[in-house]
């Protein structure tokens, strides 16, 4: 590179904003155990003006953030690269079979080497809005605190009896077991870390050792938000119910097919049908994303004749076999 030509570039850094980033590195793996498991990952970004701060993003994120950058600045001939073009690191591809720790592990150095290169690009790059947008430090970001560095507390409680989970954000104790604790979920219900397994578990079925810290104590820690889904599994015998905790929002609206495999999981039955309650009580079959927009619609306007706990989804899921035509009267 020519000495004008680098003159011309670090004048253009120069006058970038001091909160544009400048490098990002994955600091670790986080799982997240909604209606469908997935990892994301603990990004630290530096910026210009020298501040640093975490970011949480999963792979599908970086693969949105590839294809708009592709669309805007990708050239066709890239022998000849025109003013408004460059040439983008390329991106891993999706892997749709394995282990999800594992492949999100082996993503870490070529996503680690992806970052650096995109933020090595040009400077008029740098102020894409969508490019910036991703490495923004959102409220729910600067919320979090990372459960790798939540881990070392020696805040601790120890397991009076078995306690098997009835889904997968549930911890499975044996007696004996002590427990770091992480945070109180509700007045029932902690977060902890067991055998390297982290989830929740009710408090009657432990022993305080040492207990959390006063903030902890009163569900400020900034942890996961766990919500619950009042789940019935209709038989002719008759009916399952289950409380499936999840990692989500209460305002997130599931895919059909995450709810449907979260709901063959929970009841072990594969031949099954979603459904819910329409205000007259009748039974109606999900079928696909629409449906289920319908439903949490119809669930949110009859949120105020039910009283429900705080974190409970203003929704309900009503199984049966995909066979099944029949109507079962349940009380909620």
């Amino acid at each position: 590179m020519s000495l004008p030509q680098q003159l011309r570039d670090q004048s253009d850094f120069d006058q970038l904003p001091l909160n544009i980033p400048i490098s990002a590195t994955i600091a670790d793996i986080e799982e997240i155990k909604g209606f469908i498991d997935y990892f994301r990952f603990v990004i630290e970004v530096k910026t210009k003006g020298e501040s640093k701060y975490l970011i949480y993003r999963r792979y599908r994120e970086f693969f949105n953030l590839h294809q708009i950058l592709e669309a805007r600045y990708s050239s066709e001939n890239l022998a000849k690269l025109g003013p408004n073009t460059c040439i983008l690191p390329p991106l891993p591809g999706k892997i749709f079979l394995g282990n999800k720790k594992e492949i999100a592990e082996s993503r870490i150095p070529e996503l680690n080497t992806y970052m650096k290169r995109l933020l090595g690009l040009p400077t008029w790059v740098l102020l894409d809005e969508a490019l910036r947008m991703f490495f923004y430090q959102t409220e729910q970001d600067s919320e979090h605190q990372p459960r790798a560095l939540r881990r070392l507390r020696p805040n601790t409680r120890k397991a009076m009896f078995d306690f098997r989970g009835n889904s997968k954000a549930e911890l499975n104790l044996k007696k004996g077991e002590v427990i770091f604790l992480l945070r109180r979920v509700n007045v029932d219900w902690l977060e902890g870390t067991v055998n390297n397994q982290t989830g929740i578990f009710p408090e009657t079925f432990v022993k305080i050792i040492k207990p959390l810290p006063e903030s902890d104590s009163e569900g400020e820690s900034g942890g996961h938000t766990y919500s619950c889904l009042r789940c019935f599994l209709l038989t002719p015998s008759g009916v399952d119910t289950r409380d499936v905790c999840v990692q989500e929002d209460l305002s997130i609206q599931p895919s059909y097919k995450d709810l449907l495999s979260r709901m063959r999981n929970v009841f072990k039955v594969d031949d099954i049908a979603l459904n819910y309650r329409d205000p007259d009580g009748d039974l109606i079959r999900i079928l696909d994303d629409e449906d289920v927009q319908l439903m949490i619609k119809e669930g949110r306007r009859q949120q105020d004749k039910v009283k429900r706990p705080v974190n409970q989804f203003p929704w309900e899921l009503h199984v049966t076999t995909t066979s099944d035509l029949s109507v079962y009267n349940t009380e909620a």
